[in-house]
């Protein structure tokens, strides 16, 4: 089983997440299968930066999500994004919800 979660970098005290996809099986500090993005809650203001493209591929293949990397694709729009693209809305298109390697970021 697949799922995004954040791994742990940085030193004690100084601590910044990277955003990936793992095999839920492995430690968290393990092999990951790719890195989508990062989040550093330290930075003044937070700083988050993650592809948007990729979250949804790996979404749209049966990924499971993290708690806590799901409150912030919620905080930035990409969950709700999602919902509407998984349910199928009317009128709602892949090239609406996002153009060919976006990037959503925060500084």
């Amino acid at each position: 089983m697949v799922i995004i979660r954040l791994r742990r970098m940085g030193k004690r005290g100084e601590a910044f997440f990277r955003i990936v996809v793992a095999d839920r099986r492995k430690a968290p500090t393990g092999k990951c299968i790719e890195e989508i993005g990062y989040y550093d809650p330290l930075r003044q203001p937070m700083s988050v930066k993650y592809n948007e493209e990729r979250v949804f591929h790996w979404l749209g293949n049966g990924a499971q999500v993290s708690d806590t990397v799901k409150s912030i694709f919620q905080r930035f729009g990409t969950w709700s994004k999602w919902t509407k693209l998984s349910a199928g809305e009317e009128g709602i298109t892949p090239e609406e919800i996002f153009e060919k390697g976006k990037s959503v970021t925060s500084s």
